[in-house]
């Protein structure tokens, strides 16, 4: 099934889930998620104002997939290590051209 198919609602409820997982579990790092998948929630939050047409901008859509002010959320994080920054590095090379 092409993804274009899915019904907007269907994924919408789907988005909402997987923001509210994110919120959930404040102990994955963006670090960690962009090592991996490399993404985070600073993307999805960008492919949200993106999305938007201009209705969100940048801070808006952090503090929605967030749930708070972006700057609340990167105080409570440490600091990304050498290690954290590298397999980001490796990570980023897999994704799309933008």
């Amino acid at each position: 099934m092409d993804i274009d198919a899915i019904d907007d609602a269907v994924a919408a409820r789907a988005f909402r889930r997987l923001v509210r997982h994110l919120r959930h579990r404040q102990d994955a790092q963006n670090i960690d998620l962009m090592g991996l998948a490399g993404f985070c929630r600073n993307c999805l939050a960008d492919w949200t104002a993106e999305a938007s047409a201009g209705a969100l901008d940048k801070d808006a859509a952090r503090d929605a997939i967030y749930g708070m002010p972006y700057k609340a959320w990167k105080a409570m994080q440490p600091e990304a290590t050498p290690e954290q920054l590298a397999r980001m590095a490796e990570s980023m090379k897999r994704n799309p051209p933008a």
